[in-house]
This record gives structure tokens, C-alpha cells and sequence, in this order.
């Protein structure tokens, strides 16, 4: 059974982690359309930390 993943020294919630990779990979946008997204909901992130 595999470890469950660990977001210990990660600066963002894993929530939000999530959220952002789901964003990225379910849909056809770009990390800059992520990084939009996430602004519109509060949640201040560059498209660098996404990518």
C-alpha cells in the first residue's frame, strides 16, 4: 500500500495543492489561467509555485 503524500514543508494547504494540480490537468489551461483562477477565490499564488 502506497505512503499517502506528505505537504509538511509545502507553503499552501494540501487542499489547495490539490485543487491547483486538478485545475491544471483536468481542464486545458495554462498556469497562468490557474494562477487567475486560484486570485479570483482569494488565494494568492504565482504561476511559478504552481508549476
Amino acid at each position: 500500500m502506497p505512503k499517502p503524500v506528505s505537504y509538511k514543508r509545502h507553503r499552501f494547504p494540501a487542499e489547495i495543492i490539490a485543487h491547483a494540480v486538478w485545475l491544471y490537468f483536468r481542464f486545458p489551461l495554462s498556469l497562468r489561467l490557474v494562477e487567475e483562477m486560484l486570485l479570483e477565490w482569494g488565494i494568492v499564488v504565482s504561476y511559478e509555485t504552481i508549476r
